[in-house]
């Protein structure tokens, strides 16, 4: 089976192949002789009711500084022209990242999105692990200062964090008493409209925040990202190490609760964050960690995604 796959990302020349994601992804399609284009969401158009991109064809390869030669732009119409998108451009979830959702939902899942769109948009990643009682450490999302404020006296040292923030961006820990809550909130109120997080601190932070990969609802593995000395934040992006993970009763626990929901919503890549025995996000945007989950385990997350969708495209032809 060959198909056509267009990839919506971040530009192409400027990733680290070293530690990305998605360029795994990809390397995955082209050994399996995929056809590969990429585009960025600004090349993104809807022309009467149409979306069309506007596009590079692209061959990889491993060569760290020459990993890509790109073709010329042409004009793909993702109805027809394509048979899978992978929707893997970084965040902010933002107006412009949930305006590519409804131009791309107009076509799945004729052309397959990976994941799927609707459910992208619909199931923002901290606020998708609330529907799940009993996963997550006690949390409370509100702009409201008295609300806030009665959280943090209940539960002492808590995690304030930007809702829709990522990479641990704007994470911070506030330990009980602290006098700051006001103006971080103010702080953050000043930087963008919508509501904060606050979470009761999980001491089990400083042995690690697992990264589980799922695929389609199914456990591919995970890493450890354990956080410098003193830190709070162990995202690989902001100082933390990997570690090989052993997953525990409760981790698969965790995983087996999520996969009817996850399969049901069609996202078919997601990146689980888990804390001690604790769900804090679920990643569906652009989960990473693939890298170094093949570095660590010989496990391909890429491999194992491409298996589904061919298996999904089959199916529906």
């Amino acid at each position: 089976m060959s198909l056509r796959v267009a990839v919506q990302m971040d530009p192409i020349e400027k990733i680290n192949i070293g530690g990305d994601t998605t360029f795994l992804l990809m390397m995955a399609a082209q050994r399996r002789g995929h056809r590969l284009f990429v585009y960025e969401p600004r090349h993104l158009t809807l022309l009467d009711g149409k979306p069309f991109a506007r596009a590079r064809p692209v061959t990889l390869r491993e060569v760290r500084g020459d990993h890509v030669t790109a073709g010329d732009y042409q004009n793909l119409d993702l109805s027809n022209d394509v048979d899978v998108i992978l929707m893997r451009q970084d965040p902010p979830f933002d107006i412009a990242y949930i305006t590519a959702t409804y131009f791309l939902e107009v076509i799945h899942p004729k052309t397959l999105v990976v994941n799927n769109p609707t459910s992208v948009r619909d199931a923002p990643e901290k606020l998708l692990a609330t529907r799940f009682p009993g996963l997550q450490p006690p949390t409370i999302i509100s702009s409201d200062f008295e609300a806030l404020h009665a959280f943090f006296e209940e539960h002492g040292d808590c995690i304030l964090k930007p809702l829709h923030g990522a990479a641990g961006n704007g994470i911070i820990k506030l330990k009980a008493g602290d006098r700051n809550l006001d103006a971080l909130v103010e702080l953050m109120g000043s930087i963008s409209r919508e509501p904060v997080i606050l979470q009761k601190f999980i001491p089990a932070v400083s042995a690690g925040d697992k990264r589980i990969i799922l695929i389609d609802g199914e456990i591919v593995g995970g890493i450890n990202r354990v956080p410098e000395e003193g830190a709070v934040r162990s995202n690989l992006r902001v100082g933390g190490r990997a570690e090989k993970l052993h997953l525990t009763d409760r981790d698969r626990e965790i995983c087996e609760t999520l996969k009817p929901v996850l399969k049901e919503k069609g996202l078919m890549f997601v990146g689980i964050d888990v804390i001690g025995d604790y769900l804090t996000e679920i990643n569906v945007t652009s989960p990473t960690g693939a890298v170094q989950l093949k570095a660590f385990e010989g496990i391909d997350a890429g491999e194992a995604l491409w298996d589904r969708i061919e298996e999904k495209r089959r199916h529906t032809g």
